[in-house]
């Protein structure tokens, strides 16, 4: 496969998973801003959610005003912001179309669906009804294209390079969630433990889809500790950062296994996953947990880099 090729299918991965992740964040946003501003509700909701996609400087120097209706048409549907959903979307169909022949008609019929139904909603600031069947939308029709690729395309390097861009997007996203939620998003004045933080973990837990998985594994009211335990070191919960390092580390193979021969990122995503599996939570927690995601994100960011310079260049 010719390396351009390689990476239409990667990125396309990372794209699809990072407009899957933007929805998620803003259907948590909403929830989070309809508290009262005195229980870190509003202003603070909406600066988390641009720092959690990391477009919190790009957003700023748009001139914008950090409020509800900016933030979420920034994220949700603006044309001049890469990481915004539209965006997201119009270059995962670009990726898929420079390889439509390596697409089953089902899995390109999806992302083309998923570009198509977004554009039905324009460039211009939508009102909070709006904003919430047009996240609903898109995760529906990212559902579809999961479920098509999933079940219809080969098992060989066209899926590999989509799930391994999947993986490594799907990491990051899971430690910038969790990092917003105890670095940024609990106002100094609430106490750890309260009502504000039992709601705000709730709300990250069902962001990922992940309320569910909790109580089957721990029964047992909503504790951070707890939750940061399923979203690290879970390999059984998809969206946790062991089971995308499980993935990773296991289309690499299958990769190298392709080619006949191994590299750097092969070498650092093993480390990777074997560093997790080293830790526990109260090993996490000691060491400090924002300390620890910032480390990751950096570490993945690295990995990254590796499987480009293997295989994209």
């Amino acid at each position: 496969m010719l390396s351009r090729n390689a990476a239409n299918l990667y990125w396309l991965g990372r794209y699809v998973e990072r407009a899957d992740y933007v929805c998620r964040l803003l259907d948590a946003t909403v929830r989070l801003a309809a508290l009262p501003a005195s229980h870190g509700g509003a202003v603070n909701a909406w600066e988390a959610a641009l720092e959690s996609a990391s477009a919190s400087a790009a957003f700023h120097a748009s001139g914008r005003r950090l409020n509800e209706a900016e933030v979420s048409h920034f994220l949700a549907l603006a044309p001049d912001h890469p990481g915004s959903i539209r965006c997201c979307l119009e270059r995962a169909r670009n990726n898929a179309r420079a390889l439509r022949t390596a697409l089953t008609t089902e899995t390109w019929q999806a992302i083309n669906s998923a570009w198509l139904e977004v554009q039905r909603f324009g460039t211009e600031a939508t009102d909070p009804l709006t904003l919430i069947r047009l996240v609903e939308t898109v995760k529906q029709s990212l559902l579809a294209f999961d479920g098509a690729a999933h079940r219809n395309q080969l098992r060989e390097a066209t899926y590999w390079f989509m799930r391994l861009g999947t993986s490594i997007e799907r990491a990051d996203n899971t430690a910038r969630l969790l990092d917003q939620k105890y670095h940024i998003l609990l106002p100094r004045t609430e106490r750890v433990g309260g009502s504000l933080d039992y709601f705000q973990w709730t709300t990250i837990l069902r962001t990922v889809s992940a309320y569910t998985a909790y109580r089957w594994v721990y029964r047992d009211t909503v504790k951070p500790w707890l939750v940061a335990e399923l979203l690290i070191l879970r390999h059984a919960m998809p969206r946790s950062l062991a089971a995308c390092y499980d993935d990773a580390v296991y289309y690499l193979d299958r990769l190298a296994l392709d080619r006949g021969r191994q590299g750097r990122a092969n070498r650092l995503a093993v480390a990777g996953l074997k560093r997790l599996e080293a830790l526990t939570i109260d090993t996490i927690f000691q060491q400090g947990l924002h300390e620890f995601l910032l480390q990751f994100i950096a570490d993945n960011n690295a990995l990254g880099d590796a499987i480009a310079d293997q295989y994209l260049f």
